[in-house]
C-alpha cells in the first residue's frame, strides 16, 4: 500500500500545498476582513455579525479546497481511496468537512496514503477555527465596547 514512494511524495506535496493555500487564504481573508469591518458604516455590533458570516465563508472555501484535493487524489492510482465514497465530489467535500471540523463521523474512511492528507486537514482545521475564534473575540472587544 505504501510501497510507491512517488505516490507517497505526491500525497505529501498535495497535503503541503492544500495546507499552505488554506493558511494563506485565511491570513489574507482575515487581513481584508479586519480592514473592511473598520471602514464599515452602521451599527458597530452588526460588524461582528458580518465578520462571523465572512469567517464561515472562509472556512467553507477551505473545506472545499481540501475536498477538491481529496477528490483529485482518489483518481491517482495508489494514492488511496475512501470507503463509502463513489468518487463523487460532494462526498469528498463532506469527508473534508468532517475532518476539518474534527467531527469525524466515521461513515467515510480514507485508506492508503490519502490518510495523511485527511489527518493533516484535521490539524489545520483545528488551528484555523481557533484562529477565527480569537479574531472574533478581538473584533467583539473592539465593536461591542460601550462608548
Amino acid at each position: 500500500m505504501y510501497a510507491d514512494w512517488g505516490v507517497n511524495a505526491l500525497v505529501v506535496a498535495a497535503t503541503a500545498l492544500a495546507v499552505s493555500l488554506c493558511v494563506l487564504l485565511h491570513y489574507e481573508g482575515l487581513l481584508w476582513l479586519s480592514g473592511r469591518l473598520r471602514r464599515m458604516a452602521g451599527p458597530r455590533r452588526r460588524r461582528v455579525l458580518i465578520g462571523v458570516y465572512a469567517l464561515l465563508l472562509f472556512h467553507v472555501a477551505e473545506i472545499c479546497l481540501f475536498g477538491l484535493v481529496i477528490f483529485a487524489l482518489m483518481h491517482v492510482p495508489g494514492a488511496g481511496s475512501v470507503h463509502g465514497v463513489e468518487h463523487l465530489l460532494l462526498d469528498s467535500i463532506y469527508l473534508s468537512a468532517t475532518s476539518y471540523t474534527t467531527v469525524g463521523f466515521g461513515d467515510l474512511a480514507p485508506v492508503g496514503p490519502l490518510r495523511i492528507l485527511v489527518a493533516t486537514e484535521s490539524l489545520a482545521g483545528l488551528l484555523l477555527i481557533g484562529w477565527s475564534a480569537s479574531f472574533t473575540y478581538i473584533e467583539m472587544e473592539t465593536f461591542w465596547r460601550r462608548h
